[in-house]
């Protein structure tokens, strides 16, 4: 390709991204899709001889646009989903451009850089101990993945056992503890370090999904070994927060090491209105956070801190004969997450913090949670419409009944999948204490009151229609 067809083929991809953003807020958030058409217009056999490359950039801008749900969307409330800022947008264009692996620090002094201050950044923006290891993953699930596999080398290095060389057959006994409501990416990071789900031992949570600290406390009595708790700071359907002071009490007089999955919750700690949620956050031995939430930039980026980094360095630590070190640099990546070769993350995260500053992101966080009580009050104002729970950051839980419905979770149920169909705004189900509910998560940069009023609107309209199809 030559020079001049390649600016052309990138100035082409600029256009349909301006037309996509700026056609995102009007844009049907959800709809229906048959996927057996749409793979039928991708599919077909491999070409034989390669094709024009903006004709391909234009073809599959025409053939995704079906299948592509506005979760970059101002009305996307659907999971904890936020949308990519403008700057992040544009870091992220950058970092594709620059092409570079991140992995060792000679492959890409500038990415061990952005990765080594924008770290340090968040470490004093959540309140974390500056000597932490830092790592950026995947996400949420990586992250929960690299803190527990640095538990266990820490704990099993104190019980006289190397688990990366010796691996765990032999090894000394580790228990898990976890709430009835952890999320399913710390089962899912058990499941992967051996360590497995369905030996943990489960701690009763209160009405908001809280773990019970007293329980917990009645639990670490009865186990001898060596113990990693998991607590959280937002759950993942009321956005309640585990007692992190009372948690870290208990696991630390028992010489264990406490996990705490802050996928989104841990964003509080930005607030000075919400930061009391996480209170006790420097106590705890590592934690896991989602960037492509609440800080909204491209996907995939997710953050992992342990107050022992040596312990996290061990965990994660490689080396090959070909791999060249710098003398010297201390920020080989790869040395602090479960991956050798990947994408610079931290040039979207160190431009999304410059940008907004920490005054913009405390702005973000209390503006999506003030936005989430709304939904709450306008939703209330329907009949038959009950919000679940108490809304202390930017989930809020919604159950639907009508009087003709002899079962409030099919009716529920309905509701979601008429709101779906709509496309005014997308968001999910859930199960949570054996009913069926609503799932509405508030994290996106762009939403706005208007937004929230018009969803809500939708919502009730969709309630109210899923009630008169019964009394027909």
């Amino acid at each position: 390709m030559s020079d001049d067809n390649y600016k052309d083929l990138l100035e082409r991809t600029g256009l349909i991204a301006a037309e996509f953003l700026g056609g995102l807020s009007k844009r049907p958030v959800g709809r229906p899709v048959d996927f057996g058409s749409l793979l039928e217009s991708f599919g077909g056999e491999l070409p034989a001889e390669g094709e024009d490359s903006l004709r391909v950039i234009e073809q599959l801008w025409r053939l995704a646009d079906p299948g592509i749900v506005a979760t970059a969307g101002p009305r996307y409330f659907g999971l904890v989903i936020g949308g990519s800022t403008p700057v992040s947008v544009a870091a992220d264009w950058l970092t594709t451009l620059w092409d570079q692996n991140a992995g060792l620090y000679v492959l890409s002094p500038a990415a061990a850089a952005a990765e080594q201050v924008a770290g340090r950044w968040l470490l004093d923006l959540f309140g974390l101990p500056k000597e932490s290891g830092v790592g950026f993953v995947t996400g949420a699930t990586m992250a929960n993945f690299t803190a527990l596999a640095a538990a266990r080398h820490s704990l099993l290095r104190k019980a006289g056992w190397d688990v990366e060389e010796q691996g765990l057959t032999g090894a000394p006994p580790l228990t898990v503890v976890t709430s009835d409501e952890s999320h399913v990416a710390v089962f899912a990071s058990l499941q992967m370090l051996g360590l497995g789900r369905r030996r943990v031992v489960r701690v009763a949570t209160d009405e908001q999904g809280r773990m019970k600290a007293d329980e917990l406390r009645a639990k670490l009595a009865e186990i001898q070994t060596p113990v990693v708790v998991c607590a959280q700071a937002g759950n993942v359907n009321t956005g309640a927060f585990d007692p992190i002071p009372e948690i870290a009490t208990c696991v630390h007089e028992r010489g264990g090491w406490l996990h705490v999955d802050g996928a989104f919750g841990l964003w509080a700690a930005a607030s000075p209105k919400y930061r009391h949620l996480v209170e006790g956050i420097s106590l705890v031995d590592s934690a896991s956070v989602d960037c492509h939430k609440w800080l909204n930039v491209p996907y995939d980026n997710g953050l992992v801190f342990v107050r022992d980094a040596a312990a996290h360095h061990a965990a994660m630590t490689l080396h090959a004969p070909y791999y060249v070190t710098a003398p010297g640099v201390e920020r080989d990546n790869s040395n602090w997450v479960p991956e050798a070769s990947r994408r610079a993350r931290g040039f979207t995260v160190y431009a999304s913090l410059r940008a907004l500053g920490r005054r913009g992101i405390t702005e973000l966080v209390e503006r999506c949670c003030g936005l989430a009580q709304r939904m709450a009050q306008q939703l209330s104002k329907g009949k038959g419409v009950r919000v679940l729970n108490e809304v202390v950051l930017n989930q809020v839980l919604v159950r639907f009944s009508d009087p003709s419905a002899r079962d409030d979770d099919a009716f529920t149920a309905k509701v979601i999948r008429l709101v779906q169909e709509d496309g005014t705004c997308w968001l999910g189900g859930t199960t949570w204490h054996g009913m069926r509910a609503m799932r509405v998560s508030v994290s996106n940069w762009s939403t706005t009151e208007e937004d929230i009023d018009v969803s809500a609107e939708a919502i009730l309209k969709c309630a109210g229609a899923a009630g008169s199809h019964l009394n027909n």
